[in-house]
């Protein structure tokens, strides 16, 4: 690989993965935020506003710093990357032009009415805002994804002078794998938020604050957590099954598995050398053909076989993505979800008081919880990581390679420089997202919860969004 692509995607790479890590806390905060205001508003009762409130503050900063680092994606696509958006430019202009005219103008402007209507609208419509803001957030995420379907399986399109030319709309919006992307993704970013509301709310507990009122917002946090963690699960296996039909090579590639096999064993754990002769392993027979099409002892394709085919097809050339990077990144974001899973289930159990011991006074159960919140953005980072890399050499599956996708003019200096500095840039942004989060987190409940409508109120305070910033 010449080192001008290996930039090109490494810095790519870092500032995708970066505002990454923000927009499945939004796109699940939301929601939470707002099924916490409607339990508010339907039960009258002031405890669930002050929840809604003190995690709207968190939604407010995430939100903030998913546009900014979102930002940069849109000027590497025409400055690194130009030949890859001369083709595939008429394909994507539909759905990202949706993308930013719809979703992301109402979730923005709903926002917008959500923090500064408190106490100026009624709460009828106050609360209409907050859910039309969760709404348009989750609707940002399937246009997105509608471009990204595309790459993985490339549907409603002919080429045209070496340029891929839409044919049919309602054909990329019917792609059977974005529906299997953004179900496995929607349901991941739930998980995301029912985590980050768990940690926060076990740490205020383990201070002994508010202790009732967080315990609910637990409960509420565990019990959405299980159920969309199962969700995803099912989801995830789906979309597995999808995969090994469209991408065999990326099947083969996440279980390392170099010949063809029936009733195909699943490598649990590999210790050694992932080409077929490691020091030690743990496998489950028969798993991976259950996976790949529900047969006990169906066929599941190896890389030697796939490639040999893949080169008849396309020409010479590797079409073997990096093997370690798929076999670890699937077993670290499938071990994580369950490890997600036995958490959220435990902390659910506990919060319901049917057990002698109860979620407030296990402080083990209660700092397990606090350091779960990084296990979600660690499995989301792997997850992009296996559906990208595992997807090379191809930036679009059987059209174009990513080595054929850089600009040809910017050199390579430049794109070392640009990389450095997105580098320090984004590396400042963390330390500010996290000690504006870590403040935001550790308040009172009772912090920012003035009268309604006052200047001291809540999210619907400008003194107090300001005040996040600064």
């Amino acid at each position: 690989m010449a080192v001008r692509e290996l930039l090109d995607r490494w810095q790519f790479g870092v500032t995708i993965v970066y505002h990454f890590l923000f927009v499945p806390l939004t796109i699940g905060l939301g929601v939470l935020v707002a099924w916490m205001q409607t339990l508010a508003y339907r039960r009258d009762d002031p405890e669930w506003d002050r929840l809604a409130r003190f995690f709207g503050r968190l939604f407010l900063i995430n939100f903030a710093m998913g546009v900014v680092t979102g930002i940069v994606q849109e000027f590497q696509f025409g400055m690194n990357w130009s030949n890859y958006s001369v083709f595939v430019g008429n394909i994507f202009g539909a759905p990202l032009a949706m993308e930013g005219l719809l979703a992301f103008f109402l979730e923005s402007t709903f926002l917008g009415v959500w923090v500064f209507g408190r106490g100026r609208l009624s709460k009828r419509v106050h609360l209409a805002s907050i859910w039309l803001v969760a709404f348009g957030s989750t609707v940002s995420a399937l246009f997105i994804l509608a471009a990204n379907a595309w790459m993985q399986h490339p549907v409603g399109y002919r080429i045209v002078d070496h340029k891929a030319l839409l044919t049919d709309i309602w054909a990329v919006f019917a792609n059977s794998t974005l529906w299997a992307e953004f179900s496995h993704t929607v349901l991941a970013a739930f998980v995301t938020a029912a985590m980050v509301v768990l940690g926060v709310s076990a740490w205020q507990m383990l201070k002994r604050r508010h202790v009732p009122a967080f315990g609910r917002a637990a409960r509420l946090a565990a019990g959405f957590g299980a159920v969309c963690l199962l969700a995803t699960i099912t989801t995830g296996d789906l979309q597995a099954r999808l995969m090994d039909e469209q991408q065999p090579m990326k099947m083969a590639a996440a279980e390392a598995l170099y010949r063809s096999a029936d009733g195909a064993s699943f490598s649990l754990l590999t210790i050694g050398n992932l080409s077929g002769q490691p020091i030690f392993q743990i496998r489950v027979p028969h798993l991976l053909s259950l996976i790949a099409d529900l047969s006990y002892d169906g066929k599941v394709q190896g890389i030697d076989e796939i490639q040999r085919q893949e080169a008849k097809r396309y020409g010479p050339g590797s079409y073997v993505p990096v093997i370690w990077v798929t076999y670890w990144s699937f077993r670290l974001m499938v071990g994580l979800g369950f490890l997600m899973l036995a958490a959220v289930a435990w902390a659910w159990w506990l919060s319901l008081k049917r057990s002698r011991w109860r979620l407030e006074d296990s402080r083990r159960t209660l700092w397990v919880l606090v350091a779960m919140m990084a296990a979600p953005f660690l499995a989301n980072t792997c997850g992009w990581l296996f559906t990208e890399m595992g997807r090379q050499p191809w930036i679009v599956y059987g059209l174009m390679k990513t080595s054929e996708a850089i600009s040809p003019t910017v050199s390579t200096g430049a794109v070392l420089g640009t990389f450095a500095g997105f580098t320090v840039l984004y590396t400042v942004l963390g330390v500010v997202d996290v000690v504006l989060m870590r403040r935001a987190a550790r308040q009172s409940l009772d912090e920012g919860a003035g009268e309604e409508g006052g200047t001291e109120g809540g999210p619907g305070s400008a003194n107090e969004v300001v005040g996040l910033v600064y």
